[in-house]
């Protein structure tokens, strides 16, 4: 019989930013656990507001699956004696088992043979099951943070105040600290806070939105996205599309209802990033703008309850407002009576990293590394580039970036413009901090993007030489980020540049700060980068044999790195390929047994596959090798398949490892030259061939 489960976990609020992962946690952590309870089940979904983290399950087993068992005994030598009798030990094993010898049947184990018996185990109660699971499955559940709350004895997210769980319509009794599950729920803290019971999921969603609840977060959702668009439109304008800001707020209401309010026009003389930011950052208000994208004085707030009186909510909403504004108005006007170049000097007086220095000093660091891909990639851009990087930490210390952190590289941008900087060094004073996170924009000019690639790279070097090394899910200075960023800018722009020797160069400017031994420091930064370009290729679903073929051998240059992962990729889809794969392998493998010689004799030739083979490939060797030095991988792989039928040819009519030394290693010379060819675009013996 299949039943449906129902589990709340009622809670005091939690940070709305937890409640994403913290869903999605939950469902693979309770799919994972019954699936090794043999508990069968259909659909999982998870749902959560504030208050509670809710769990419903469909369509699950009554009863636990049974399994055979195999119970193993004493070993044969043990169980009989030398004529075949059953011994103590056997009589003893069987009768435990509540069978007689005759039933005993032999199993084979890596340690020899041994009597056993197969068994049945009947699946338990679901109900029971759940009730021993339940209070285990809810104190592992992850956060981000928790703590014990009063004189709890389990760490949550926040204090529990309730749990209902049920099963078929029945409570499934456990207990949880000095929480007992049952059948009842609350409402709305302020809207409707008495307790109800509930019979199933279906009355627990309807009795729910009753008592002012929308339990579905993708409900709450589209009715918040549905309300600021009305508001919006009474405003003759439209909400500032922000899916970060929706979804936070989706998260901070149980019953959103939404007012509008409005600002005095003067403020929108600040720079469009500080309105927005004061409104999103500390208020949650949604920002209304014109068929243009232009800013209007005007805000939209979502609130958890509906009101009686909505103005005096309003008028409420725009005092705070006027005040966090009037606070960015007097920063942008103090911060203006500093230039930009007037401020890097009080970046040695910020520490970057205690062994690293002073946020100064990286910015020497960097613009140096900077300068170097400059005058390398766009020399035309070298001056500019300088410029940028002596200028890009500055805004950290205006009054502004303080009160609004993430306004960082926008106010840098918006300052050195109001002071007379060139256009693309401002730009680029914003676009270094690009990709801030995944899915972020890239920079776009060249300027910006050596600034960001130099940036990143100085920190992800600096935190390697003085042992700050990711670990796990430990990495503070978001060296993974920033690590995908260079891989990204480098390869958006297809900069022809060698992260080897980038990586020595930055070694090199930090001047004996590094207290790791350098050449160690630079192979854990290349490994680093080629696991992190390794998982980027395989998440755009690049096969992983495919990227660890081309990977394994070129990775300095990854602009040609993926040039040729994707020429693998297509070549992989060819009729030809896997035949000339295992052809491949198996040369390599006779390689990998014998050095071969270091020249090809023709006069040594005995048999005529050798002469076919080493004229096929004198013939493919040279288009080949123009092929590759265009970056024309796939057409130089397609050549590489006139080679297959004579290759196909030689392993079936030669014998490589003869007895004659003179012809086995030029044989061997012969194969050596064919793998050196595939060698130049991937390691073939790493493909997948079954």
């Amino acid at each position: 019989m299949l039943k449906e489960f129902l589990l709340e976990i009622g809670t005091e609020e939690i940070p709305s930013r937890f409640m994403p992962g913290i869903l999605a946690d939950m469902e693979g952590l309770i799919n994972k656990e019954l699936e090794t309870l043999r508990i069968g089940f259909g659909v999982t979904r998870v749902f959560g507001t504030p208050r509670r983290l809710v769990v419903y399950i469909d369509n699950m087993s009554n009863r636990r699956k049974d399994v055979y068992v195999n119970v193993v005994g004493p070993s044969i030598k043990v169980a009989f004696d030398g004529d075949g009798n059953p011994t103590k030990a056997a009589i003893g094993f069987a009768r435990a088992q509540g069978l007689d010898v005759a039933d005993l049947e032999r199993a084979t184990t890596p340690k020899g043979e041994y009597v056993a018996v197969k068994k049945i185990e009947t699946g338990a109660d679901t109900r029971e099951v759940l009730s021993s699971f339940l209070p285990r499955f809810i104190t592992s559940i992850p956060f981000p943070k928790s703590m014990r709350w009063g004189e709890s004895s389990i760490r949550f997210v926040r204090p529990i105040h309730w749990i209902l769980s049920l099963f078929g319509g029945e409570v499934v009794p456990f207990k949880v600290d000095d929480i007992e599950s049952s059948d009842q729920s609350f409402g709305h803290r302020f809207m409707r806070p008495s307790p109800f019971k509930v019979r199933d999921f279906e009355d627990y969603v309807e009795q729910l939105r009753r008592a002012y609840v929308i339990v579905d977060p993708t409900e709450r959702k589209k009715g918040i996205e549905k309300l600021i668009s009305q508001a919006a439109i009474e405003l003759s304008g439209m909400a500032l599309d922000d899916e970060g800001l929706l979804e936070n707020v989706t998260y901070l209401v149980e019953y959103p209802t939404a007012v509008v309010g409005n600002f005095e026009k003067e403020f929108l003389d600040l720079p469009r990033e500080v309105l927005i930011s004061s409104m999103r950052e500390h208020q949650m208000y949604f920002s209304v703008v014109d068929e243009s994208g232009s800013l209007l004085p005007h805000f939209i707030a979502v609130n958890n309850t509906p009101v009686k009186d909505p103005q005096v909510v309003v008028k409420g909403h725009e005092r705070v407002l006027k005040a966090r504004l009037s606070d960015a108005e007097f920063f942008f006007k103090e911060d203006r009576k500093i230039s930009l170049s007037d401020r890097v000097d009080s970046l040695k007086d910020i520490v970057f990293q205690s062994d690293l220095g002073s946020l100064y000093e990286k910015v020497m660091r960097v613009q140096r590394i900077a300068k170097d891909l400059a005058s390398e990639i766009e020399p035309d851009q070298e001056e500019a580039t300088e410029r940028a990087v002596l200028l890009c930490k500055a805004d950290l210390t205006s009054g502004m970036v303080g009160e609004f952190p993430k306004l960082q590289g926008v106010m840098g941008r918006e300052y050195a413009l109001l002071s007379g900087e060139d256009v693309n060094v401002a730009t680029a004073i914003y676009e270094h901090y690009l990709p801030r996170f995944a899915g972020d924009g890239l920079p776009r000019t060249h300027v910006g993007a050596f600034v960001s690639i130099a940036d990143k790279l100085d920190t992800v070097v600096g935190c390697f030489g003085v042992g700050l090394v990711p670990t796990g899910t430990s990495d503070p200075y978001a060296l993974r980020r920033q690590a995908l960023g260079i891989i990204n800018i480098i390869l958006d722009k297809k900069y022809p540049v060698s992260l080897s020797n980038l990586i020595e160069r930055s070694i090199s400017y930090l001047d004996g700060k590094i207290s790791d031994d350098p050449v160690k420091v630079k192979e854990g930064v290349m490994e680093f980068f080629r696991l992190r370009l390794q998982h980027q290729l395989t998440s755009q679903e690049y096969p992983y044999d495919v990227v660890d073929a081309v990977l394994t051998l070129y990775f300095d240059d990854l602009v040609d790195s993926f040039e040729k992962v994707k020429a693998l990729q297509a070549f992989k889809l060819q009729p030809d390929f896997k035949a000339l794969a295992i052809a491949f392998k198996r040369a390599s493998n006779i390689l990998n047994q014998s050095p071969a010689g270091e020249e090809i004799h023709v006069s040594l030739f005995e048999d005529p596959e050798e002469g076919i083979l080493f004229e096929a490939c004198e013939d493919v060797q040279g288009h080949v090798a123009k092929l590759i030095s265009d970056n024309r991988y796939l057409e130089a792989l397609s050549k590489m398949v006139r080679l297959r039928v004579p290759v196909d040819d030689f392993f079936d009519n030669v014998m490589v490892m003869v007895e004659d030394e003179r012809v086995r290693k030029n044989r061997l010379a012969l194969l050596d030259r064919i793998s050196g060819l595939f060698l130049k675009i991937a390691d073939f013996t790493r493909i997948v061939t079954d």
